[in-house]
This record gives structure tokens, C-alpha cells and sequence, in this order.
């Protein structure tokens, strides 16, 4: 065992019987409070590795020694992406789980998502669908990869009206809806094609590895699901800290993968209309005096004109 790696198999308790097939792969960076509600709400007997970007140092090897089956990786703060990786590499299950610490699934949600995979061999992931304060599904639960006119659509807010027509779907409960990427905040995949497709884009610091995971399951002529029927409560980014940093996070990664598998041309209009969908919203929060959203807006259009982030992989 590495001295990065913790197996915390609780001392002289009975082990619960659970579905050792699949382990849950949770990454966490100052989110022991949002780590310990999801696994106390969903009571995980289960196989379980917390991939922990802040070194325990909020205390998370603390939270998985109290598990029955846990294990614990320093993730070193290299990213979303490399510790999800990083989960996956050192497990020997059939099938994995990513899941946000901020989200609240159960149990009979990721049984659901893997016994899809087993009864599907020709998918490599299904995902659950992800739902904001108001029980409705969230914007971005998966989508369309990005071109220029999908980006104007977006921009513009004409997917409100037509739906499937801009880059971040929202679907309604129990739509059959046809995506090119899903959200991993609730995603369960093959763990081998997953490895063997490369895992997440480790280019991405955070955000954007799912779009590109969509974009490698296509080229390897598979598929990917995602299951509206299937509500997952999340609470959006309460990992990595408030502020500007993810917002602008965000805006770098968007940048970065319209370069990195579009010309440059296109891939400088698709910036140009991202960064000018922000506008509205900006005037909209200062009209209304919301400061502190109108900074984080303007944090995204920094990210996606400059491509910096305001991380660095360690």
C-alpha cells in the first residue's frame, strides 16, 4: 500500500453485505461537511475511495476511517480530472460511481445506474440526472459539444425556446433526450473502457473533462445514457472554495477545449459568443445590486478571454 493511500476498514465492526462491484469514486477538495452529508445520507456500506485534493487537511481520512469499506488517496491538488483518475486506476471494481460530494443520491440510484451498464453491454456510462433547489433538472446535466452556432444559441438564450438547439441541455423528468456528453456529477461507467478510453482529459483542471469523455466514447463508436427518470438534489460547486476562482475556472477550461479540438477560428467565435452571453446577466445583477454575482460573471468572461486559471495542477 502506497503512503498515499489509506485503506480504513473499520476494526472489530460487522461489515454490512453490500454490492462490492462497483465502488463510489468522490472527490473532494474542503468539503468534509458536503462529504460527510452525502455519505451519511446515502449510508454507504459499499466500496467507497475519496480522492481528497486538500491533503486531508480538513480532516476527510478522519470521515473515511468511520467507513466500512473506504479508502483514502492524496490527490495532491492536481485537478477534478487526475483524481478521478486517480480513483479509478487503483480500484479492482467492475463499474464505477462518480459522485460530488454536494450531491444527495441514494443508494437505489447507483444500483440503478450500474445494473443499466450490466443489462447495456454496448454502453460505457449512464448517468443520473442532477436537480437545483426547485426539484427541476439543472442546466448542464449533459449537452451537445460545442459550435459556433450552438454557442450563438446559448449566448442569446434561444435554447429556451429551442431546447436541443445550444450546447447545455435541461431536459424534463423522464425525457428521452440524445446528448453527446453527460454531467460526471452523478455518472456510473465500465472501469476498464473507461481506462482504456483514457479516463477524464487531464488537460482540465476542473470542468470540461466530461465533455471531452463524451467526445472520446464517440469516437470509439459507444454510447453514454443519461437517465431523466433518475433525480439526484445537488447543491452546484460547494468544492473549491467561493469567490471568483471557479467561475473564472470555468471560463479558462471552456477556452481551452474549444482550442484544443476546434480550428482556431471557430474555436474564437464560440469564446466571442460565450463571453458575450454574460452581458445580459451582468446588467441584470447590477440592476439589482447583486455584487457579488456580476463579479463571478465577470470571472467567466475573464477565464474564457485570457484562458488563465486561477489554479495550478500540483
Amino acid at each position: 500500500m502506497s503512503v498515499t493511500e489509506r485503506s480504513v476498514v473499520a476494526g472489530e465492526r460487522p461489515v454490512p453485505v453490500a454490492d462490492t462491484s462497483y465502488e463510489v469514486v468522490l472527490v473532494t477538495y474542503h468539503s468534509r461537511e458536503q462529504l460527510t452529508g452525502l455519505l451519511t445520507h446515502v449510508g454507504a456500506t459499499g466500496p467507497v475511495v475519496v480522492v481528497d485534493n486538500a491533503s486531508g487537511a480538513d480532516g476527510v481520512p478522519d470521515v473515511v476511517r468511520a467507513l466500512p469499506r473506504g479508502r483514502w488517496l492524496d490527490g495532491r491538488n492536481g485537478g477534478f480530472a487526475r483524481a478521478a483518475n486517480l480513483g479509478a486506476r487503483t480500484s479492482t471494481a467492475e463499474f464505477l460511481v462518480f459522485a460530488n460530494p454536494d450531491s444527495r443520491p441514494t443508494v437505489d440510484v447507483w444500483r440503478a445506474l450500474v445494473g443499466h451498464l450490466r443489462d447495456e453491454p454496448e454502453l460505457i456510462a449512464v448517468g443520473a440526472a442532477t436537480t437545483g433547489p426547485d426539484g427541476s433538472i439543472e442546466l448542464g446535466v449533459g449537452g451537445w459539444d460545442p459550435t459556433p452556432r450552438r454557442a450563438w444559441v446559448h449566448a442569446l438564450g434561444l435554447h429556451r425556446r429551442w431546447p436541443t438547439a445550444g450546447v447545455f441541455a435541461k431536459p424534463r423528468t423522464g425525457q428521452d433526450v440524445d446528448l453527446e456528453w453527460i454531467s460526471g456529477a452523478c455518472l456510473a461507467v465500465r472501469r476498464r473502457e473507461f481506462l482504456d478510453l483514457g479516463g477524464f482529459d487531464e488537460r482540465y483542471f476542473v470542468y470540461n473533462e466530461d465533455m471531452a469523455f463524451g467526445r472520446a466514447v464517440r469516437r470509439s463508436g459507444r454510447r453514454m445514457v443519461l437517465r431523466t427518470d433518475l433525480l439526484v438534489p445537488h447543491a452546484t460547486a460547494s468544492s473549491g472554495g467561493g469567490g471568483t476562482a471557479m467561475p473564472q475556472q470555468r471560463g479558462a477550461s471552456m477556452a481551452a477545449y474549444l482550442h484544443d479540438h476546434h480550428r482556431p477560428a471557430a474555436a474564437r467565435v464560440m469564446r466571442a459568443a460565450f463571453a458575450a452571453g454574460m452581458a445580459p446577466r451582468i446588467l441584470i445583477g447590477a440592476g439589482r445590486g447583486r455584487w457579488s454575482t456580476v463579479r463571478q460573471h465577470w470571472a467567466y468572461v475573464r477565464g474564457i478571454a485570457t484562458q488563465r486559471s486561477p489554479y495550478r495542477a500540483g
